[in-house]
């Protein structure tokens, strides 16, 4: 299995960087991000030409990066700027650059063909920037497991009724029918419980007294971005989906960075359009989703050791694998693509 390349994943948040360099690995390619002297984030392969000395064990000089070996210094797109004692500069003595684009208080990194990296394929939602809704961003979730698996929990509002039942769902939800649209670009399902107790932080927050309908609908994007749209409204007033943003509404979003086969890292944050500016509620929505997404941990880790051992018989198809299922195909049809591209 190999990774979906000429795609934006995220590096990190934007505070994550500074005139410290940072190393990180990212579908498999060991990369060292630094903020330079004019403020822009440069990635560069991790691994000085001399002698493989790390980049990231160096020190920054403004816009450079020198290896911390024998100072030969590369600039942030990877030339190298200076070998000292030597005025000849080879071209072998550069390194590989990374396209990167800081939007939002993320930054994203193309880990593809650099002539492809369209910015406007960058994922972007409304909500991100408009002083109505409060944007919180959360932790970098650290996953024993493949981002195939993780990215597919998060197109599964099944699951919610048994891994989060004091958190994200309760019982109510155990039989209520998943539905899905797989028609456009993202991999959409959903479901409603109408007439139900108000679960978790809507209990708090939501200054609900009675039942309530609640959603869970899931946006699966290509390779690995998910958006989880979740809320409750007062059962009374029968909102339609259409007007479910007059209810108390969080978006969840995910952002999967595959590290290797086996390790990907989930940076999670929210969207709430209630509590606006208030720091103490995000701190508690901060550690239900720490419940909630190290729920998620245990299960996909406890897979992934499964998946290691021989399997016994074919897997049980369910018709709520529906979204999983779509999801697969796609990538199996973008590597498929990318495979047909590298061989021309």
């Amino acid at each position: 299995m190999t990774f979906v390349e000429n795609a934006w994943y995220v590096a990190g948040w934007a505070r994550e960087f500074s005139e410290t360099p940072v190393a990180a690995t990212i579908l498999e390619h060991d990369i060292v991000f630094f903020r330079g002297a004019t403020g822009a984030v440069s990635a560069l392969e991790d691994r000085c030409p001399h002698k493989g000395m790390p980049l990231s064990r160096g020190r920054l000089f403004g816009d450079h990066i020198q290896c911390g070996y024998h100072g030969v210094t590369y600039d942030g797109q990877g030339h190298c700027v200076r070998i000292p004692g030597q005025s000849n500069l080879p071209t072998s003595a550069a390194v590989r650059s990374y396209p990167v684009v800081e939007r939002h208080a993320i930054v994203w990194v193309w880990m593809g063909d650099p002539d492809k990296a369209d910015q406007s394929r960058i994922f972007d939602l409304p909500q991100l920037g408009n002083p109505a809704w409060h944007g919180h961003q959360g932790d970098a979730l650290d996953l024993a497991a493949n981002y195939l698996n993780v990215a597919e929990n998060l197109v599964d509002p099944a699951h919610v009724s048994f891994v989060h039942p004091t958190t994200l769902g309760n019982a109510a939800s155990e039989d209520i029918p998943v539905e899905f649209d797989t028609s456009g670009e993202a991999i959409v399902a959903w479901r409603w419980i109408r007439q139900a107790p108000a679960v978790g932080f809507f209990q708090e927050y939501g200054n609900f007294s009675g039942d309530v309908d609640r959603w869970h609908y899931y946006f699966l994007h290509l390779p690995c971005t998910a958006v989880i749209d979740f809320g409750s409204a007062d059962s009374a007033r029968a909102l339609p989906p259409e007007r479910r943003h007059e209810g108390v509404q969080i978006y969840a979003l995910h952002f999967m960075t595959p590290v290797d086969q086996h390790r990907t890292i989930d940076r999670w944050m929210h969207l709430r359009n209630t509590a606006v500016g208030d720091d103490q509620v995000s701190a508690k929505m901060d550690a239900m989703f720490r419940i909630a997404f190290n729920e998620d941990k245990e299960i996909l880790e406890a897979i992934e050791l499964a998946e290691a051992k021989p399997r016994q018989r074919r897997p049980l198809k369910l018709a709520i694998d529906r979204g999983a299922n779509v999801y697969r195909a796609r990538i199996n049809k973008l590597l498929a693509d990318q495979l047909t591209d590298k061989s021309a």
